[in-house]
């Protein structure tokens, strides 16, 4: 009898299989013909498209993802990349994936930290606009068009072309797509003088859950507001940005300068609290946090990093330092003058001389497992304080952290002037980030448990009610209650946008009532009582 059952069961279980792929084969020859009907002839969709049976689809699948983790042969796969070609591409694609009920992921950079943008436990699209990416600069006016799938690198480098005088306000991940970079808040070594990204857009081009082409006078300046800090995902997909060239100076100055906790690190991580977020604002002195090994075999410590971009002459750098921070003893050889492009490379970790023509890379050349959190601080952390995070950091043996000083430009700005909330008040943002090549969910669990358990000994010193979070440092963990389930939108929701939370609810529900473009961390639809 029970032989009997299990030949029955195997059978099932091979007729489940069966019509699961005719299943998937038939939502798949559905979606192509309903694209095929809704593109321009002019630019036949075809050309776009890749599905698991073209040699290319794994190949264009990995190219732009940013996370091993998310590259395993387990890992869900979309029915279909649509690499959009033209906006028409993109138009059919929203049409049919509404139309199907398939989900519909959007991809420009594939950085998004838990692979939010190509994975999906549910029958999906992949939109992925890296073809996306023509960059038009107007120095006459100070601005430029960028497309979503172009790469902060290729924008820096075009800026560059046209004007050694000016730049842009964003990321050193050179290879990061403008398109999430930029609806997410987008921020970068010049934010205490300029502030985010965000602050420095001008108006955009989106396709909205309709196949409608708007830009910011059409879609109006709630949707405006929204896709600005909010994460435009929830909303539409934007085509392309308008954003505002800010002047930079011929010459700017960097410099990286390291101690250990035996060096001191700790009573100048004291004082760094003191002045980082009050100190010129042309000045953005970023910290690095980072477990090391200590001078004796076999013995651990942390070092700290002071990394200085510098928006003038290492002279007038220098005269800044010796008044504001003189305990870092920062002198002429450790500042480097060069021209503010040049200076990319250099914050990317590249050697110092590389060319600038790396800003062109549309690939990584390294990629790696990895796990991101934010947190953001307001009070100063007292040395009895350091000093427990620094042992906590070395019990973590392989997680670091970046701190990103606050001030300037960010404590000037509203927090509801965009979605993005976090302004005055804070003295930096916290980074935390962990990488690594060997495989296996065993290695991969212990990696995120480290992460975890630092995040938490981190927990007294940080933002408190709610634990604020950074969205472009997704994190889906945030997003779990304590019976391990999710709370539609309440918890990531107040974390990542706090007060402005619920109007980016409003703004979801009139746009997208449907509530189409969603994943695990995406807006909700206000429901009716």
């Amino acid at each position: 009898m029970r032989g009997s059952f299990s030949a029955l069961f195997s059978l099932f279980s091979i007729l489940l299989i069966s019509f699961s792929s005719l299943n998937s084969a038939s939502v798949q020859e559905n979606f192509l013909q309903c694209v095929s009907k809704q593109n321009l002839p002019s630019s036949p969709i075809s050309e776009a498209i890749y599905t698991p049976d073209n040699s290319s689809f794994v190949s264009v699948l990995q190219s732009y993802g940013r996370n091993l983790r998310y590259m395993t042969p387990d890992t869900p796969k979309p029915i279909a990349i649509v690499a959009a070609l033209h906006e028409s591409h993109v138009q059919a694609t929203i049409i049919c994936s509404k139309t199907l009920g398939l989900e519909l992921r959007i991809r420009s950079g594939g950085h998004d930290y838990d692979g939010l943008s190509y994975v999906s436990h549910v029958p999906f699209i992949l939109l992925d606009m890296f073809n996306y990416r023509a960059i038009d600069i107007n120095v006459t006016d100070e601005s430029a068009w960028v497309e979503s799938g172009a790469s902060l690198g290729e924008v820096y480098y075009r800026i560059a072309e046209k004007s050694p005088v000016h730049g842009f306000p964003a990321g050193i991940c050179t290879t990061l797509g403008m398109g999430g970079h930029l609806s997410g808040g987008g921020y970068g070594n010049m934010m205490r003088k300029y502030g985010l990204s965000i602050d420095n857009i001008l108006d955009a081009k989106i396709v909205d859950v309709e196949g409608r082409i708007l830009d910011r006078k059409s879609m109006g300046e709630d949707l405006f507001w929204a896709i600005r800090g909010g994460g435009a995902a929830s909303f539409c997909v934007v085509l392309s940005w308008k954003i505002k060239l800010v002047p930079v100076p011929e010459i700017v100055t960097v410099f990286t300068v390291g101690k250990t906790i035996e060096e001191g690190a700790t009573n100048l991580t004291v004082k760094w609290q003191k002045i980082a977020d009050k100190i010129d604002d042309d000045l953005f002195l970023r910290l690095i946090v980072a477990p090391v090994n200590g001078s004796q075999p076999g013995t651990k410590t942390v070092k700290t990093s002071f990394i200085a971009m510098f928006l003038g002459e290492s002279e007038r750098l220098l005269t800044l330092m010796n008044n504001s921070f003189p305990e870092l003893g920062v002198q002429k050889k450790d500042c480097i003058e060069m021209k503010w492009v040049e200076s990319i490379p250099y914050w990317a970790g590249f050697p110092n001389g590389t060319s600038i023509d790396v800003l062109l890379d549309k690939i990584p050349k390294f990629v790696s497992s990895l796990k991101r959190k934010s947190d953001y601080v307001q009070q100063p952390i007292p040395k009895s304080g350091l000093e427990a995070i620094w042992k906590a950091v070395i019990e973590s043996e392989s997680v670091g952290m970046q701190w990103n000083p606050y001030g300037g430009k960010m404590s000037q700005i509203p927090s509801n002037e965009t979605a993005f909330p976090h302004r005055a008040g804070n003295i930096f943002k916290i980074q935390y980030n962990v990488n690594w090549k060997e495989e296996g969910s065993e290695i991969s669990n212990r990696y995120l448990k480290s992460t975890e358990k630092l995040y938490e000994a981190m927990t007294p010193y940080v933002s408190k009610n709610p634990r604020e979070a950074f969205l472009n440092y997704r994190d889906i963990d945030i997003g779990i209650n304590s019976n391990g389930t999710f709370e539609e939108g309440q918890v990531y929701g107040k974390k990542y946008f706090k007060n402005n939370f619920d109007r980016l609810v409003n703004v979801k529900t009139k746009v997208d009532p449907d509530n189409f473009l969603k994943y695990e961390q995406s807006i909700p639809i206000r429901k009716p009582h």
